[in-house]
């Protein structure tokens, strides 16, 4: 009988002691589209967070304690953001990278800011995320008014004397990044010949290609997501067009390829300086490669939200979101995309956006002359 109690009392002990071991962990998030027709971009997003908090935890964690990574599924969808965010708010989670599309990082932002917890975007290039005054929105990457001024100058430049057309998808993304694209080429003194909209998650363009055609677009510049883009560049080649595609960030993945086939030759979108070349990178990326997988598009970036937050948290000697937010503000951060500082909004002071272009092979690569110089 005194074995059973011994025995008792040993499991009861050990049970308490895993417990305890279990609690100290800190919880944190990563948020995006993990199904939906932009999942793609939210495996990198996940790819990036699970290798940052491995990497982490493998360095003693984060003021002592392992962090445990809960994963968000939006789908890109405003209303699912927002019950992504109410659910990481009522866990207590002090930090979420997060999310992908701008239409679900500006609503979560509002429930995170409600409930105490500090969002570093990898991805959301809408200006307005960082625009309303909010204490907990950061990103690390640029601002559509800034991809658009470099893709409005390089098809000023590039396309001067040709018809162009800008379409967009109306999403917030989309449309502000058509409009801003539009602004700068009209600055540079180029007018469009058509401006157009669809709705995100159509797939017949027929209507939209055909007006294409009868206006003899030879550019068409797309404010919107790759599902859609690939669509619209295989209709215009089914019906006879080599147009020109240009798009944004939203072509950084290899899965637009996969929709269009050899048809994304000489497709071009702009995006950051390739964050897998930089030398502050290498280590990470061979990580991933060793694991088969391409850190593309968002990944890296979503490693660097992880690295700017633990060296915030560090340096603020807590995981207090308001108090990490404000050492955030104050510091200069070591990335794999390089050192990065924040503005009082919580954008990075150094943007650099460049142009990209897909060849027949599905690979994609910068070009070399710097758009607009």
């Amino acid at each position: 009988m005194n074995k059973l109690r011994l025995s008792g009392l040993a499991l009861s002990l050990s049970l308490a002691l895993g417990a305890s071991a279990s609690a100290q962990d800190l919880t944190v998030g990563v948020a995006g589209p993990m199904t939906g027709g932009e999942a793609s971009f939210g495996r990198q997003l996940k790819n990036g967070a699970e290798q940052a908090v491995a990497d982490l935890n493998a360095a003693d964690g984060v003021l002592g304690k392992k962090l445990k990574l809960e994963i968000g599924d939006d789908a890109c969808d405003p209303k699912q953001a927002r019950s992504v965010g109410e659910k990481f708010a009522g866990m207590k989670v002090p930090f979420v990278a997060g999310h992908y599309c701008s239409s679900s990082s500006i609503p979560a932002s509002e429930a995170y800011a409600e409930g105490n917890v500090l969002q570093i975007t990898p991805a959301s290039t809408n200006p307005t995320f960082t625009e309303r005054n909010l204490w907990n929105t950061f990103r690390v990457c640029g601002r559509d008014d800034q991809q658009g001024g470099v893709a409005g100058a390089y098809l000023a430049k590039t396309y001067k004397g040709k018809n162009i057309a800008v379409l967009h998808d109306k999403t917030t993304y989309g449309k502000v990044l058509a409009d801003e694209t539009k602004k700068a080429q009209n600055k540079a003194g180029v007018k469009e010949k058509l401006y157009e909209a669809y709705n995100k998650g159509d797939k017949d363009f027929t209507a939209l290609v055909s007006k294409l055609k009868v206006n003899q677009i030879d550019v068409v510049y797309v404010g919107g997501y790759h599902q859609e883009a690939g669509l619209i560049l295989r209709q215009m080649r089914d019906q006879g067009l080599k147009t020109t595609l240009m798009a944004g960030d939203a072509m950084a993945d290899k899965e637009f390829a996969s929709i269009t086939g050899a048809a994304a030759d000489g497709v071009l979108f702009t995006f950051g300086p390739d964050p897998r070349k930089k030398t502050t990178a290498a280590a990470i990326v061979k990580k991933f490669k060793d694991k088969n997988v391409d850190p593309e598009g968002y990944t890296l970036y979503t490693y660097a939200a992880f690295q700017v937050w633990s060296q915030a948290v560090a340096k603020a000697g807590t995981t207090d979101p308001k108090k990490v937010a404000t050492a955030l503000k104050a510091g200069k951060w070591d990335t794999v995309l390089g050192p990065i500082t924040f503005d009082k909004k919580g954008d990075i002071t150094v943007v650099d956006y460049v142009v990209y272009k897909w060849d027949k092979t599905g690979n994609y690569a910068e070009l070399n002359a710097k758009p607009g110089s």
